[in-house]
Formats: C-alpha cells, sequence, structure tokens
C-alpha cells in the first residue's frame, strides 16, 4: 500500500500473500539485495514460563526481512501488538529485522485448546516466507504438599538406607536436593550416597556418621518446598568379645566351679542398639586333684644279727606316696632291736666307734626338725591360700546350676521395641514368646504380693510384711503392721489315692525342671505343649497351658480334705469342632478339655479360654458348648443369657467360665449382623532357599488367639524360618469378601519378584477359618550375592474393610537348618498349688465372705460385692451357691492373674465403706466401721 510521504507497508491477506511497493529506484535497489536469499532466522522464540503475574516477552530477528509477524494459536497477531526494530549488519548490508511481542497471563488462561499456548514468528523475503520453531508459553507452578516425604528410620549399621521423596506436582517440574541437617549433600563427593533414583537418597553402607536430619528439598523458577524432617538413627549392636581364660578351680580339693567371662565389647552398643544376649558368665565344673597323705609300707624282714648285737628293718613311705601337698608319713623308717637278748657284750671296736654313732644321730635329730619346720610353714601357707579361695568362689560353690555343670544365663531387654528391624544376620528371633497377649502364659518363679496368707497355707518363701490400706481391711482383723510367716505344708495324700512312685518321679522332675538353664531345646520340630497336668488338694492351685492363652484356677477347699486328684487340661487338634454344619456359627476359642472325668468338686472351678471374636458392639450371638459321650455337641448356655447351670465372663480377648462339669469345651459365635468381626493375626516369616539367590517371603493370617499363633510358630521353627516384622491384628468383617496380599516397594535394583508367583494374591475361606492358619508365599531373586539387605511392603487388607501394613526390614542370611529353643521367658512351671496360686490370702478370704455371705440390714451382702467389683449379670447363678461370695473372688482371681496386686479389691471394699457411712443416719466413725465388720 502507498503513502503519501512515497514509503511503503506491507498488505496481509487470509492466505498470508503480501504485495511490497516503493517508488521505483528504492524498490529495484532493495531488490538486488535480497535476490536470491529466504530469510534466515537469528533468533527464534523460546519456550517460557509466566511467573506470578508478569508478563514474557517473546523475540524474533531473522535476515534479510521484509516483515515479520507472531502467530500464536493458530491466529495473527495483530501488528499494533508487536514491537519492531530494524538495522543493517555491518558486514553484508543486508537488513536485519528483530520482533517482539508481550503474552500476559490471562492470555494463556482463556486458552482452552488440546495443546499448550504457543506462537511461532513468520519472516518474508522477496522470495518466500520462513517459520521458526514452535515456543510455549506455561504458566509456571510448584504446589505445596509433597507426594512422598521421606520417614525417619533406625538401622543398623553397614546396612542400606533408602530415603523415598517425591515432589510436589509442579511447572516445570521440581528439582530435588537433599539436606543432612540442613546442608547439602551430593553423591560427587561421597560415593557411598546415591541421589539419582528418582529423586530418592540410598545410602548403600549405612555408617555412624550417616545418622542426622535428612529433608527433601524441591525447587523450580517458582519456589521452593521442603519436606518434612527425617530423622535417621544408624545404630550398632552390642556384640560379646572372646571369652576370658577358665579360672583356677575354686576349691583345693574335690569337686568345685570354674568360669571365664566375656563383656560387650566388641562392639559396644550406640545409638539405642541391643545390648549382647546370652551369657556374659559361663560356668563348668571342675575337680581338683585332693591332697593324699603318704602311708607307710610293710616292715621289711629283719636282717641278720651284727657284730653290734643289733638287728635292723625298714620300712618306706610308699604306700601311698604323699601327692599333691600331702602329709609325710609320720614314725621312723628304721627299727633296730639287740638280737641277743641283752646276753650280747660288744667288742672295743664296737666301743670305740660310738661317738661317731652318736654324732651322726645329733645330724639326723636337726634335719627332722629342720624338714618339720618346712612342713609346719608350708600347710600354713596353704590353708591361707584355702581360705583366700574360698572367700573369692563361696557363692559359686552353692550354685546349684554351677555344681549341675549349667551355665549362669542373663536376659538382657532390648532398648528398642518398637524397632521394625526386628532381625538381623547375628541374632535369631524366639518364634516361642508371645509378647501382645495378655492371657496367661506361665507362672513368676518368686511370689509378688503385698498380702500373705497365714502361717499353714505357704511353701518356704521369705518372710514378707504386709501393708494394708483400706480401712475396710483392717476392720476385717488385719492391721497395718500385720506380718506373716510361712512354711511348707506336708504333701499328704488320702488312703487309696495314693500316688504311685513314677507319678511322684514325674512331681519331682517338675520341680528339678527349675534348675535346667534356658535355651536349652532337646528337639528342633517338638511342637507347642498341648497337654499339662498337675496334682491338687484342699489348698487348690492354677494349671495352664503355656503360650496357648488357657489356664485353670481350682478354688481353696474345692477338693475334700486328705484327698488329692491329679488334674490335667488339654487343646484338642481334631478337625472337628463344635461349629455348625452350614457355616452359619464359627468357631472363636479353641477346644479345651479339662479332667478327670470323675472329678469330684464342692464348688465351680474357673476356666480361662482366650477367644477372636471382636466384642465391642453387640454384633454376636456367642454360645458356650460341650462334648457329649457320642462325640457330639450340646450348647450349655449362651453368654449374654441367664443361666444357673455355669457362668460366663466375656472380656475383650479372653473368656472366664465358672463350670463343675469335667469335659471339653469351646466358645462359638453366630454373626448377627454384617459388621460382626473377629481378629485376626497377621505375620510375615522368610528364609533363604537352598540356592541362596532366591529368598522366601510367607504371610500368615490365623485368628487371633495365642494357641492359634503357636501352630505358626511350630511350622515355622522346623523350616527356619525368622520373624520379620512384630505380628498385627486385623479386624475382619463378615462379609463375602476375601482378604488381599500385595507385595509391594520391592528395591527393582537389587530385587525381583518371581514372575511364576503373583504380587497379589487372595486368602479365601477366612471368616470359617477355625484356629487353622491360612498362608500365602511370595518368592523373591536378588541380583546380586552382595544384596543382603531386603526392605519391602506387604499389605493384607479386607476389600472394602481394614488393612494393615507390615513393613519389611531384613539381613538375609544364608540357609541354615538350625533348632530354635525356648527362651529365658518360656514357662516351665504350668502348675502352683496352695497359696502361691492366688491373689488373696486365705484369712482375708475367709473374712470377706463371713461379712458379705450373710445378709444383714444394712445390705452388706455379697450383691453389693459384685456390683462393686463389676460382676452385675447372672447373678441367680451366684445365689444358688453355697458361699456367693467364694465363687465371686474365685472369678475375681481368673481376672486379675496377670495383675499381682490387690488395689482393685481393696478400692472396691473401700467403696463399700463409704456407701455404707453416706447412706447411715447418723455420722459413721472407724470404730462403728470396724465392730460391724468384725
Amino acid at each position: 500500500v502507498w503513502t503519501t510521504s512515497g514509503d511503503y507497508r506491507l498488505s496481509l491477506n487470509s492466505e498470508c500473500n503480501f504485495f511490497a511497493g516503493s517508488r521505483t529506484d528504492g524498490l529495484q535497489h532493495s531488490q538486488s539485495a535480497l535476490s536470491g536469499t529466504l530469510p534466515h532466522f537469528l533468533q527464534e522464540p523460546d519456550d517460557a514460563y509466566i511467573i506470578k503475574s508478569n508478563p514474557i516477552k517473546l523475540r524474533c530477528r531473522a535476515q534479510p526481512a521484509l516483515q515479520i509477524f507472531f502467530k500464536c494459536n493458530g491466529e495473527w497477531v495483530h501488528q499494533n501488538q508487536h514491537t519492531a526494530m530494524e538495522h543493517a549488519d555491518q558486514g553484508t548490508g543486508l537488513k536485519i529485522r528483530e520482533v517482539m511481542i508481550n503474552v500476559s497471563r490471562q492470555q494463556v488462561e482463556d486458552f482452552h485448546g488440546p495443546e499448550d499456548y504457543w506462537c511461532l514468528c513468520v519472516a518474508w523475503s522477496h522470495l518466500g516466507t520462513s517459520k521458526s520453531r514452535k515456543a510455549t508459553v506455561r504458566i509456571a507452578y510448584l504446589r505445596k504438599n509433597f507426594e512422598q516425604e521421606p520417614q525417619g528410620k533406625e538401622v543398623p549399621i553397614k546396612s542400606m538406607i533408602v530415603l523415598h521423596c517425591r515432589p510436589p506436582e509442579g511447572v516445570p517440574a521440581a528439582e530435588v536436593e537433599w539436606l543432612k541437617n540442613e546442608e547439602p549433600i551430593s553423591s560427587l563427593e561421597d560415593d557411598n550416597i546415591d541421589t539419582r533414583a528418582s529423586h530418592n537418597l540410598i545410602i548403600s553402607l549405612a555408617r555412624l556418621s550417616d545418622s542426622g536430619n535428612y529433608t527433601c528439598l524441591a525447587s523450580n523458577i517458582v519456589a521452593k518446598r521442603r519436606s518434612a524432617t527425617a530423622t535417621v538413627i544408624v545404630f550398632v549392636n552390642g556384640g560379646w568379645s572372646s571369652w576370658t581364660d577358665w579360672s583356677e578351680c575354686n576349691v583345693r580339693c574335690g569337686r568345685g566351679v570354674q568360669k571365664r567371662s566375656r563383656t560387650c565389647t566388641n562392639p559396644a552398643p550406640l545409638n539405642g542398639g541391643a545390648f549382647c544376649e546370652g551369657m556374659s558368665v559361663q560356668k563348668s565344673t571342675c575337680n581338683a586333684p585332693c591332697p593324699v597323705d603318704g602311708g607307710w609300707s610293710e616292715w621289711s624282714q629283719w636282717a641278720e644279727c651284727s657284730t653290734e648285737c643289733e638287728r635292723h628293718r625298714s620300712r618306706d613311705c610308699s604306700a601311698p606316696e604323699p601327692k599333691h601337698g600331702g602329709q609325710l608319713c609320720d614314725g621312723a623308717a628304721l627299727d633296730t632291736e639287740n638280737c641277743t637278748g641283752g646276753l650280747c657284750t660288744q667288742s672295743e671296736s664296737s666301743s670305740s666307734s660310738s661317738p661317731g654313732i652318736e654324732g651322726n644321730n645329733d645330724v639326723a635329730l636337726y634335719s627332722g626338725l629342720a624338714v618339720g619346720l618346712v612342713t609346719m610353714v608350708l600347710l600354713i601357707a596353704a590353708f591361707m591360700l584355702y581360705r583366700r579361695n574360698q572367700s573369692e568362689y563361696g557363692v559359686d560353690v552353692i550354685d546349684s546350676s554351677a555344681l549341675t555343670g549349667g551355665f549362669q544365663s542373663f536376659s538382657f531387654k532390648t532398648a528398642r521395641q518398637g524397632n521394625p528391624l526386628l532381625m538381623n544376620s547375628s541374632i535369631q528371633p524366639d518364634l516361642t514368646v508371645s509378647r501382645t497377649y495378655t492371657s496367661p502364659i506361665c507362672f513368676p518363679d518368686s511370689m509378688d504380693k503385698e498380702l500373705i496368707s497365714e502361717p499353714s497355707l505357704f511353701d518356704p518363701l521369705p518372710d514378707l510384711k504386709v501393708k494394708v490400706q483400706s480401712s475396710f481391711m483392717v476392720s476385717l482383723g488385719v492391721s497395718d503392721r500385720a506380718e506373716y510367716h510361712v512354711k511348707s505344708p506336708p504333701q499328704t495324700f488320702p488312703r487309696g489315692l495314693v500316688p504311685d512312685r513314677s507319678a511322684v518321679e514325674t512331681l519331682d522332675r517338675k520341680e528339678k525342671s527349675l534348675l535346667i538353664p534356658q535355651g536349652l531345646n532337646p528337639s528342633c520340630t517338638s511342637r507347642p505343649l498341648l497337654r499339662t497336668d498337675g496334682v491338687f488338694g484342699h489348698a487348690g492351685g492354677r494349671l495352664v497351658v503355656p503360650n496357648t492363652g488357657v489356664s485353670l484356677l481350682v478354688p481353696h477347699s474345692a477338693i475334700a480334705e486328705d484327698t488329692t486328684w491329679e488334674l490335667h487340661m488339654i487343646i484338642s487338634q481334631e478337625d472337628t469342632g463344635p461349629q455348625s454344619e452350614d457355616d452359619s456359627e464359627v468357631l472363636l476359642s479353641p477346644s479345651v478339655t479339662y479332667g478327670p472325668p470323675g472329678l469330684d468338686l464342692s464348688c465351680p472351678i474357673s476356666m480361662t479360654i482366650a477367644h477372636c471374636a471382636d466384642v465391642s458392639a453387640a454384633d454376636w450371638s456367642i454360645r458356650l458348648k460341650r462334648q457329649t459321650q457320642d462325640s457330639g455337641w450340646e450348647e450349655v448356655m449362651t453368654v449374654d443369657e441367664e443361666s444357673v447351670s455355669c457362668y460366663c465372663q466375656l472380656e475383650s480377648q479372653c473368656c472366664h467360665l465358672l463350670v463343675n462339669r469335667p469335659g471339653r469345651y469351646a466358645l462359638v459365635g453366630e454373626a448377627l449382623t454384617q459388621a460382626a468381626g473377629k481378629r485376626l493375626k497377621v505375620a510375615a516369616f522368610g528364609s533363604m532357599e537352598p540356592d541362596a539367590v532366591s529368598y522366601s517371603l510367607r504371610v500368615y493370617c490365623v485368628d487371633d488367639t495365642p494357641h492359634a499363633f503357636q501352630e505358626v510358630v511350630s511350622l515355622e521353627r522346623g523350616q527356619g524360618g525368622r520373624l520379620l516384622e512384630e505380628p498385627k491384628t486385623l479386624l475382619f468383617r463378615r462379609s463375602s469378601f476375601s482378604l488381599q496380599v500385595s507385595i509391594q516397594d520391592v528395591p527393582q535394583f537389587l530385587w525381583s519378584i518371581n514372575k511364576l508367583i503373583q504380587k497379589h494374591q487372595s486368602l479365601q475361606y477366612v471368616w470359617c477359618s477355625n484356629q487353622t492358619p491360612l498362608q500365602c508365599a511370595f518368592s523373591l531373586e536378588r541380583f546380586s550375592p552382595a544384596a543382603n539387605q531386603l526392605s519391602c511392603k506387604i499389605s493384607v487388607r479386607q476389600v472394602k474393610g481394614h488393612e494393615q501394613i507390615l513393613q519389611v526390614y531384613t539381613t538375609v542370611t544364608e540357609v541354615v537348618k538350625h533348632c530354635l529353643g525356648n527362651s529365658s521367658s518360656d514357662c516351665t512351671i504350668t502348675s502352683q498349688t496352695g497359696s502361691r496360686a492366688f491373689k488373696i490370702p486365705p484369712s482375708i478370704r475367709q473374712r470377706i465372705c463371713a461379712t458379705f455371705d450373710t445378709a444383714n440390714a444394712k445390705g452388706k451382702d455379697w450383691q453389693l460385692l459384685a456390683q462393686k467389683l463389676n460382676i452385675e449379670r447372672n447373678l441367680c447363678y451366684f445365689a444358688q451357691q453355697a458361699s456367693p461370695s467364694a465363687v465371686i473372688l474365685n472369678l475375681w482371681e481368673a481376672q486379675h492373674q496377670e495383675k499381682g496386686d490387690l488395689d482393685s479389691l481393696a478400692r472396691a471394699l473401700e467403696e463399700i465403706s463409704k456407701v455404707h457411712c453416706k447412706s447411715s443416719a447418723s455420722s459413721c466413725s472407724n470404730e462403728d466401721l470396724d465392730s460391724d465388720y468384725t
């Protein structure tokens, strides 16, 4: 388009053609300068990001070019939005044209297309057009929350540390930097650290210096974001030093003890590392040779009579010879006598030689005195040394474990109870200890009571003082400074029920088993103890099946005087159970039998059975069943209903039963709603396969009862399995959905999952498992034998239900078939008899029963006692007992067998006293209260 000034302007149509003109001489000059050349871009627009609300500038520069225009998102940018500059190249004389536009945040936000906002340049010359590259324009941002933040860890030294970090979403993508104690760390400076693997921080071999606070820092052109600080603690588990040399035998004569020791200093535990497990002192029997005093041999024959009219005979100190510091023979070794009966007259020569003989006798006399003096000094020195050794080793001599050649074992508690690294290559797990159950496991070796009964009902124990806090208990006749002395009652058997010799020897062996060192297991394939026996008399006692949550309490006076019974408890292993055939009922507890069948008791016994039902809501109908003589099952009672045949006190994890008839009992449940649930115990075990490449990881789901979990322990013990994580409890709801087990977060650069085994597995028939372990397994293969660390997650969840995560972090070791013995916490005592089995001393028990069994006008009877002890249901059962208070106290004993104090009972009795005082019309003094209860 020609202008009035003689210049020209470029005109564009929809097909992007242009027409140019000028005065004839100017047009010819331009054509000659641009002939044979298309526009060439010296600068093309770059990708740009809009930060906050600041517009960005896009630039283009080309030569030779008559015009340059921007085209954004397929549309031409208006000429008014262009800023153009033009100058000539000093070398070629060609015109260089530069164009710039602004792009605002609003323009980018208003664009809604399949691509990002883009722009390009189009330059014209006489020969045609050239296009630049597309430049995208995006709004930059960085969100606040990390997709995954690093988690703190406690790891052993020389293990692998992996801290995961996934930065927040952002444009452009955020770059990750790691800080340790606010200082940047880089893999270029430390070969042991790798920060290039998907933003994760990997420390190949943990060192003590790697302990610290780690932070993941994400940043782009917009902002910086900091993750939560993850504290990493590198700990060192203690290791034993070498054994010292054996000490000298602690006695000079006979059987004694020698010992050696070691210290937990190789290395010493650091940063909360576990103390060494095992014995710091080892003892062994020794035999010191005893001194042998010398003895004279027989006299020799008399020699011929000499010219001196004497004959001689001799003997030697050789029968026996003195050994090991023994005394020499006492007496003369040479005997001389006159051989003529005094009739012989010595010659002159003989007489002349007499002074010489007398001189020799003097030498012998002085020599004997010197020898005697030396012998006396040696004896005194030996006696002093003997006294010194006795003072040093006197304690060891009376140590029964040492005299039997045993070891003095020590048990140490690890410093970190919640450490996810449960196992390492040097410490094998104790699979026989059930630490998460509150059910009775075994009895303590000593008595931990505050109140002790009268003398005639105790086994030998040290004198213990009683301190009674409750004024009500003082009113029962027990003073605040009362002191009881205990002694052992004689073992008596009634006529006709005296056990045979083998039974007595069996009891003796049980008592002696307390002296057997812990940790010795006679068989690697031994199953958990499922039967226990004990002999009980009039004093009663307690019987426990170890590690199963099953126990039996025989009350005092339940067995007639001068009578004993051998009671037993058995946990049945048969597949047949009391549940119904239509699967409407579920077995909630082990099937327990107690006997013998003809047992005659004057009051009900208390039996405790663990169960797996979730009783927090009324979603269950729980029944107690008993096996009949024809191997069928009959219903004894429903827990929530009234019954006079037996009593059931249902708690969250166990059930306390009061029953009279021996037999086989079990708890079954029928789900009333879909919300009914039962507890499952989820545990993971692992072991290396014989090929030293594959690692087998096994996941078990079993009903949450100690007995059911012990079956898993028994199975893994024979396979050399290791517990990889503390077992966890999962609530499984009544529905048709199964359990889904999956393995996650396996380090892909160290391990691979066997393709023949799925990463996601399903466990069916969980609801009706009936105490049977359910198992699924995963097989992992390591790429290198040097990969001895394994970390992963195992997810166990019910579809549309609850989920549990098992965090596995372990050291992989070569497969070793070893025997996992009983630890020091295993139970060796399965029965207790007499007063040691009860919390309440008999004297106090008798006074409580005498006070509450008889109703009085003030309302202090057994019903008030039951109310204060939270026993308010099915009181008709206690009403038909000869002594309701005694049965209530028996139930209290069963409920509190793991709690060794009488505080709850004392508080209940104190509350009864206060209630009585408040309800009285007149003031209640301590003297009135004492006289009333007395």
